[in-house]
């Protein structure tokens, strides 16, 4: 994942761009990765971790009627966290992560659902849900970090 993270900071560096996370499921692995790189505090402004549906609340201003009817996982409220990011850094692209890592899950939201958005201050944001399907805790988490930083990547 280390290459994913130093094309990042190529890119971001050449494209003058700041970058914040706002992670659920993942609390904190995609800034772990991001700042794992030398030269990352030139690109990397702040990382919110926001397991709980309070913490999203209180720290991104994902609004609790989102939660009550879409749920914690769901393009809705990805889309609020990374939204809420944005207003609340210095950074001028955001990404956010919310999803089932694992044991368990529902038939309605399955194991290893997760729910990314990438928010910019030119763009509307960009909401996707991903399956990574039943692989484990450990996997889901890495399959995330993975796919957040090729969001990133895409969008630069």
């Amino acid at each position: 994942m280390n290459e994913l993270a130093e094309k990042l900071l190529e890119l971001s560096l050449a494209k003058d761009v700041w970058i914040a996370t706002a992670e659920s499921c993942t609390a904190g692995l995609i800034a772990g990765e991001i700042t794992s790189v030398a030269g990352s505090s030139a690109i990397f402004d702040r990382g919110f971790v926001t397991y709980t549906n309070a913490a999203k609340i209180e720290m991104l201003g994902v609004l609790p009627e989102t939660l009550d009817e879409f749920g914690a996982v769901s393009e809705e409220t990805a889309r609020e966290m990374a939204e809420g990011a944005l207003e609340r850094s210095n950074a001028n692209v955001t990404i956010s992560v919310t999803g089932i890592a694992g044991p368990g899950g529902s038939d309605f939201k399955p194991e290893g659902r997760v729910c990314f958005g990438l928010a910019t201050k030119s763009a509307k944001p960009i909401v996707r849900t991903v399956e990574f399907g039943a692989v484990g805790r450990n996997n889901v988490r890495r399959l995330t970090v993975e796919y957040a930083l090729g969001m990133l990547i895409e969008n630069l």
